[in-house]
């Protein structure tokens, strides 16, 4: 990277994030996307979060890669909204050094309640899996600015007593993986799980969890706000502390373990999970990684501060 991208990446981010070499095994090709990158553990950077709406209504609370052209990366991104009339999804073009372009999408019927994760189904064009809280989830196509619910099912052993906020399906070794978790909050740990999904039937195999708690944030604490899964089964987690509509808000991102594949899909909880960086000011509650890279997207719910977005490198390729 050149010492101008160098100054362009210092400036993304009101967090800072470990050297890439710790998080990573081999090195892999930058994707041109301007990103956090220090040579040490954590020091304070700029705040260079891109906002993409104003109010309560305008966070984003999950967010999928959609496609990339150079150094710009269109996604989709679900809202938390509850209420009729409220937009349940937007397309978020983020490009360095631009203002993001921001479109809602409609959603075609009658549109679900608290939306809180969304990814890619691996293989398919502009196909997804969406998550509201309640552990429901709906395989939806887009079509332009529009969506279309193909099938709705729920989560295996979903909890009436849960309350889910994130989801990641990807191949992992020949196997398509699904993760998800409930939140948890402050001393209630929250629970990850993860199965094989079958994408011609939207159906699990038997899953395995785990418990999970982060020692930072420390009050108010959502200890996943978000998850997703590389394509070598290593997991990344956003946590949050969230007081109120009002904030203020805090974030961190923690490399959370790994999954196995082999006749059936394992999970590898981090004892001791590895901070990869905070954020102050900002609830992160989206996380979306660009294949094969160390870069992606986080995106925030910042409730009555409304929602922001930025580039970092915290993936595991």
């Amino acid at each position: 990277m050149t010492k101008k991208a160098l100054g362009v990446a210092a400036a993304v981010l009101g967090a800072a994030l470990i050297a890439p070499t710790a998080i990573a095994q081999s090195p892999v090709p930058s994707t041109g996307i301007p990103s956090a990158k220090v040579p040490s553990s954590e020091i304070p950077a700029a705040d260079g979060w891109q906002p993409i709406g104003d109010g309560i209504t305008s966070g984003i609370s999950g967010i999928a890669i959609a496609a990339r052209d150079g150094d710009t990366v269109d996604t989709l991104a679900v809202r938390d909204n509850k209420e009729p009339g409220q937009n349940r999804l937007v397309a978020v073009r983020y490009a360095p050094d631009a203002k993001p372009r921001v479109r809602p999408v409609a959603w075609a019927g009658e549109p679900p309640v608290d939306l809180e994760a969304i990814d890619a189904v691996p293989g398919r064009d502009d196909e997804y899996v969406a998550l509201a809280s309640s552990g429901k989830a709906y395989r939806i196509h887009r079509d332009g600015d529009t969506v279309h619910v193909a099938q709705e099912f729920s989560l295996p052993g979903a909890s009436p007593d849960a309350n889910y906020e994130g989801f990641a399906l990807k191949a992992v070794h020949g196997t398509i993986a699904a993760v998800w978790a409930d939140r948890g909050q402050d001393d209630r740990p929250a629970k990850l799980s993860a199965a094989e999904w079958n994408p011609r039937t939207n159906t699990f195999g038997e899953p395995d969890s785990a418990e999970f708690t982060v020692p930072y944030p420390a009050d108010d604490v959502r200890h996943i706000s978000d998850v997703k899964l590389s394509a070598t089964g290593a997991l990344t987690v956003s946590s949050a502390s969230d007081p109120g509509d009002d904030g203020p808000y805090d974030s961190a991102l923690y490399h959370a373990g790994r999954i196995s594949v082999g006749g059936e899909v394992r999970l590898h909880v981090a004892d001791g999970p590895r901070r990869l960086g905070t954020f102050p000011r900002h609830k992160i509650e989206a996380l979306a990684c660009l294949p094969g890279s160390r870069e992606g997207i986080l995106g925030t719910d910042d409730e009555n501060d409304g929602g922001s977005i930025a580039a970092a490198e915290f993936c595991h390729p």
